[in-house]
């Protein structure tokens, strides 16, 4: 198979690396093509627009910010569907609405294409170690004919369900990591006004049934004061605002996620919004700046 990749932010950058040292022959295209460089150095080759990817490859692999970001790469001018050639594969891994990705999936079906909804989870470490969680939603014989790619990205590859399903299963997953990542900071910011060192709270907090990816992964960089992004503040709150909407078209009242989202809000407003989402941790003290 020819691997195409469209969007090579944080994440997209490193899941594309691990696909072109699996071996796959690449075709890959960013709208700021000078983040192409590094792959291009491993021997992939650049694109002049999402239409010259799907003309050229087998799979197409994107991963962008946003629903209207996904429409423009997949319908926009010079998008996917004016190359696509039938039985194309699209694995979009976007977290993007549950209910836009069944529309797509239902426009490109009637070009032959199948798309595969396929959000992430792992963070940027594990997309540069190639071992996110991938949940995907479509068509079972899709997924199979792509998992030899996915294998290169993930390490829990798992068929959810039709269309929308992987989507819907990426909010949920946000829902318990940033809900988590608040206690976390509550718990932090607690045990400092206690006059705990933080250090020693980690080690022990890691060694009981507080433990958690957040706590591990993040704990020590809320310590230190590092807010370098691996996630940004501004995807978090993009995020939970559309679990938001999804849960309030369903009568749930998520208390948990209104104060993460709140909290992750208020560090936005002040300026804070491609920090990571540890920067969360800012929202609970005076100084919720960028620095």
């Amino acid at each position: 198979m020819k691997v195409g990749y469209v969007g090579l932010g944080i994440m997209g950058s490193a899941m594309a690396m691990n696909i072109r040292r699996t071996g796959f022959e690449m075709v890959v295209w960013n709208r700021t093509a000078a983040r192409c460089d590094a792959l291009r150095a491993m021997g992939a080759s650049l694109a002049s627009s999402p239409e010259q990817v799907a003309g050229a490859c087998d799979v197409v692999c994107i991963n962008v910010t946003d629903t209207p970001d996904v429409e423009a790469i997949l319908f926009g001018e010079n998008g996917i569907e004016a190359g696509a050639h039938p039985g194309l594969v699209v694995v979009d891994h976007s977290t993007i609405s549950p209910d836009a990705t069944r529309a797509f999936a239902k426009r490109l079906r009637a070009k032959g294409v199948e798309l595969l909804d396929a959000p992430v989870s792992g963070g940027d470490v594990g997309a540069k170690n190639g071992t996110l969680s991938v949940m995907v939603g479509g068509e079972a014989s899709a997924l199979e004919r792509v998992r030899p790619v996915l294998n290169a990205v993930g390490k829990s590859i798992l068929h959810m369900g039709p269309s929308g399903t992987g989507q819907a299963t990426k909010a949920a997953n946000q829902i318990a990591v940033l809900v988590t990542l608040m206690g976390v900071c509550e718990a932090m910011e607690f045990a400092r006004t206690s006059g705990i060192d933080a250090t020693r709270l980690l080690d022990a907090l890691g060694a009981g049934s507080a433990a958690s990816w957040q706590l591990q992964q993040l704990g020590p960089r809320i310590a230190s004061g590092d807010f370098s992004p691996g996630f940004m503040i501004d995807l978090a709150v993009k995020d939970l605002r559309m679990v938001s909407s999804s849960a309030e078209s369903n009568d749930l009242e998520l208390r948990g996620l209104q104060q993460a989202l709140a909290y992750l809000e208020r560090v936005q407003q002040q300026g804070g919004g491609r920090l990571g989402t540890q920067a969360m941790a800012k929202a609970l003290v005076c100084d919720c700046g960028a620095g």
